[in-house]
């Protein structure tokens, strides 16, 4: 069963954008942080990408100064702006999203669907 809705793949150019989304169910308590991770054909799942509830960023060396991941808070809505793309970001992205459900004080891995950029001429 999906937890968190992606949206935004396809085909993009190398040189070109795109923007994908990941949108958490309106019913969670808090998010304490968002991943964006990809994997590609044959590969392992790679982390590109975070961003914690207090806004600090973090991201992989192959996206560093391309990728921007970021949040609306109150859409409960991540983002993952790729910009210069490259044939090698062709891969699954997944997002993930470490939430409270609850005002206690137990977390819980919640994770997209997975969707496919395939980046090509």
């Amino acid at each position: 069963q999906v937890q968190l809705v992606e949206s935004g793949g396809g085909l993009g150019q190398p040189g070109g954008s795109l923007r994908l989304s990941c949108a958490a169910p309106g019913s969670i308590f808090s998010i304490h942080s968002i991943h964006w991770y990809r994997q590609a054909p044959g590969k392992h799942l790679e982390l590109g990408a975070t961003i914690t509830s207090g806004g600090t960023t973090n991201y992989a060396d192959s996206v560093q100064g391309r990728f921007t991941i970021s949040r609306d808070n109150g859409k409960n809505t991540a983002y993952l702006q790729m910009n210069s793309l490259q044939p090698e970001d062709t891969a699954v992205y997944y997002c993930k999203m470490v939430v409270r459900t609850t005002p206690g004080p137990f977390v819980k891995d919640y994770w997209g669907q997975g969707t496919q950029v395939t980046v090509s001429s």
